[in-house]
This record gives C-alpha cells, structure tokens and sequence, in this order.
C-alpha cells in the first residue's frame, strides 16, 4: 500500500486545491496516468501517477486546499517507486534550474519530494477495461461555482488509462473552463462532439458552436437576482495571488502614467495584407500582433524600460519575456513569450495565438508565468479605451492597449474618418524618468502610425 503525498509543485507555494479527480477507487493506473487536477496561486495542473496499481482510496475531496506533503491518495499493488520524468509528457514538464539535479522536472514533483526516478518503461498499447456492471450514476449537470463537491466515489471522469473511453451517462467530458464557457455561452455540451485527443469537448468545439456550427444558443435572458442576499467566496489560489501581487506593486513601485492617441489606420491595412498572405495561412492575425512587435521594437531603443528596479542595482534585461495578460475563467494570468525579440513575425503571431489559447482553457503552465520583463494589456477587447494599469511585480512597464474605432481625425488639414486607438501605460518612475517614457510611447505610436518601419 502506498500513500500518494501533494507534492512540491515546483514554484515556492505551500499549498493547492483539488480541483478534480480523474480517477475513483477500484481503478488500476500505470506511472504517468492523470490522477488529477490541482490548482495552485498560478495555474491549474495536471498531477501523473508516480505508482502503478490500484487506487484504494481517495483521501481529500474535490474543492479541499491541502498542504503539500499532505496525504491524498493510497493506490496498493504495482511498483511504487516508478517515476515518469521524461520531458515529453503533455503539459506536465516545467524547466527547473533552481534544484540540485536542474534540467527538467515533473510539474508536482519538486527536487524536494525525495521521489526515485528510473528510465522511461516501455510503453504497451492496453485495452481499456471493461465496462462496469454496476448502474451508470445520474445525469449531472455543469458545475455551478462554490457548489459541493461531488461525492468521492461518483465518477465524473475517465482516468488517465482509461481516458478514451466513453464519459460518464449524461456528462460529456470537457475541462473545467470549457464547462464555464459552454454555460456562459448558452451551449448544451451534451449535443456536442468533443475533438479533443481524448475525446474531450475543447474550447474551440464551444465556440463553434456559439458561432453557428451547432445548436443556436438561446438569448440571455434578463439578470435577474437570485439566491442569497449575499455570496462569500474564500479568497484563494489565483484570486489571492493576484491580490497580494497587485498591493506589492501598487505600494512600492511609483507608477507614472502616459497616453496617446493614434492614428491606427495603416495598421489595420496591414493586418488585413498579413490575413491574406500565404506566409501567415494558418496563424490568428490581429492588430495586437503589430502592438508586440511595435513594443519589441521601442524597447529596444529604450531599454531601460525593459528593467528590474531591487533596492541595490537595476537590472536592464536585454532580452525581452513578453507578458500577454489574459482574463480566464479562474482570472487574470499573465504568461510570457520567453525571447519574444528574437521572433519573426509570423512566430510571433504563433506564438501569441498559443499563448491566449492555453491560458483561457487553464493550461498555462508554471514556467509561462514567470521571468517576464514587460507586459501588454489588451484592454480594448473589452470595448475600453484607455486605462491606467497595475505593473507586474519586477517589472518596470505595462503597455495598455485601447479599442480601434473609425473617429474624425484631421489629416493634410482636413477631417477624415480613420481608425484611432489610445496607448499608454503605466511605468515605475524609479527606473525610468518621464522622457524615456515619453520616447518609448511615442516609438510604439510611430509602429502603429507606419508599420512599413518595421521593415527597415
């Protein structure tokens, strides 16, 4: 019998939540079948198995926040000293140079954990077991959020071995994102057909499904207020780490503001020239794209910006982390394009396209987070536009990025309409002074005025 403990996530937390179990107890796992999901101050992670045999019990309950090194699972049977640590394993490996081993580590499996490692066994294509004689549980619905945990023994999801097999009756199998945005978005998830490697219904089948490729969602009715005079939610994981990053920054860095208004007419020119080239065929084209690149571009003439401020030494970066911040259903994340400088275009395009999609199904992984020097907002999605945002802690600027809309706009003396934008941002004036602000602000506003300078 051996317990399986929450282990080390790999990024100095303390603690997780158990979002869900992929398996119950009877089920056999093999080393690296998905136990579970565990949502940490930064992400939502998939934990492997590091044992192989038969899960005997589980030990916490979906919805629990339990302490690393604490108990949750005993599986009995099987070699329990088997650890996958390959770097191929799908979203579970993050780069860990701070250990005494270094190289890649098993996201969950810390060089503190005191976990064996072996070579990678052979991998055998198994059957999926049989079905159970046992009566298929009720139909479930969607969870709504702080609803109770599902009893421990009511299966929701296939395991990691057993993950191309059929869901539950009446559940279709999706992640926990996709469920919130089906719901948002009036989509009945039972009605779809998931594209997902496992079978599992992906955002994208959501979406299309909204757009028309399925079942019309039904207008939203008007809002009405329901249930208790009032709704207390424990603040925690990304909500709470989200919160004490944005008093430490707000309370020690003084930020400086700035703005301009844009002429973004010949990017929007541009944008459509890229969407019709064959060399972008296949990758998601936005004026965004231009807003990173133009930014790429004035941080290197004011790198400065591209800082560090410590009560020591600035530290000029000269390398640029590329932040995209992203609202999620579990909230504002903000992963990185490591070496965003030394893209091309069209990787940088790629890139982006990857990054938002991989942050909006919750699939950011620990590494994306980290080591950023400087982040966009794109808060004109959201029809706003301008704002004076909240720098990332250790970093010295924050670009906001407004919405694109045709306004008169006097051009050679006479009133036309164009599309305009505002930029801004916000900076820490202890590494920067207001004229290097000033210039870098206006380089992006050039870009986005004459985007033909980024082919000189």
């Amino acid at each position: 019998m051996q317990e399986f403990r929450l282990p080390d996530p790999g990024e100095g937390l303390t603690e997780a939540e158990i979002v869900s179990w992929r398996v119950k107890p009877g089920d056999a796992v093999r080393v690296n079948d998905v136990l579970l999901e565990v949502e940490t101050a930064k992400s939502l992670v998939e934990l492997p198995s590091p044992f192989e045999g038969t899960v005997e019990a589980l030990l916490v309950e979906e919805g629990q926040t339990v302490e690393v090194g604490a108990p949750i699972i005993r599986v009995s049977g099987g070699d329990a000293d088997a650890v996958e640590s390959s770097s191929d394993v799908e979203q579970t490996v993050v780069e860990e140079g701070s250990g005494d081993e270094g190289g890649a580590v098993l996201v969950g499996y810390g060089v503190r954990g005191g976990v064996q490692t072996r070579r990678r066994k052979p991998q055998t294509v198994r059957e999926a077991p049989a079905a159970s004689s046992a009566p298929a549980p009720a139909p479930q619905a969607a969870p709504a959020p702080q609803a109770a945990p599902a009893p421990l023994a009511a299966p929701e999801r296939t395991t990691g071995a057993d993950a191309s097999a059929a869901a539950p009756v009446g559940r279709a199998l999706a992640k926990p994102p996709t469920r919130k945005l089906a719901k948002d978005l009036g989509v009945d998830l039972a009605s779809l057909t998931g594209t997902g490697s496992r079978g599992e219904v992906t955002r994208d089948d959501v979406m299309q499904a909204a757009d028309g490729g399925g079942a019309a969602p039904a207008a939203p009715a008007a809002p009405v207020w329901t249930g208790e005079r009032e709704e207390r939610i424990p603040v925690k994981g990304v909500r709470k780490a989200i919160a004490q990053g944005m008093a430490a920054s707000a309370f020690t860095a003084p930020h400086a503001s700035v703005f301009v208004d844009v002429d973004a007419t010949r990017t929007m020119e541009f944008v459509q020239r890229l969407k019709a080239s064959r060399d972008f065929e296949g990758v998601k084209v936005s004026p965004l794209l231009i807003v990173a690149k133009a930014v790429l571009w004035a941080l290197a003439r004011s790198p400065h910006i591209n800082s560090t401020f410590t009560d020591d030494e600035l530290i000029v970066h000269h390398y640029v982390n590329l932040g995209i911040a992203a609202a999620t259903p579990r909230g504002l994340l903000v992963p990185n394009i490591k070496d965003a400088q030394a893209l091309s275009l069209r990787e940088l395009a790629a890139a982006i396209q990857s990054l938002t999609a991989t942050a909006r199904d919750g699939r950011t992984p620990p590494a994306d987070l980290q080591r950023g020097t400087f982040t966009i907002t794109n808060i004109g999605v959201f029809g706003m536009d301008t704002g004076t945002p909240i720098l990332n802690t250790g970093e010295a600027g924050i670009l906001a990025f407004g919405s694109i809309r045709q306004k008169p706009w006097v051009v050679d003396g006479e009133v036309r309409p164009r599309w305009v934008t505002t930029v801004g941002g916000s900076f820490d004036h202890r590494a920067v002074d207001g004229d290097v602000i000033s210039r870098f602000l206006a380089d992006v506003a050039s870009i986005l005025e004459e985007p033909a300078l980024l082919l000189d």
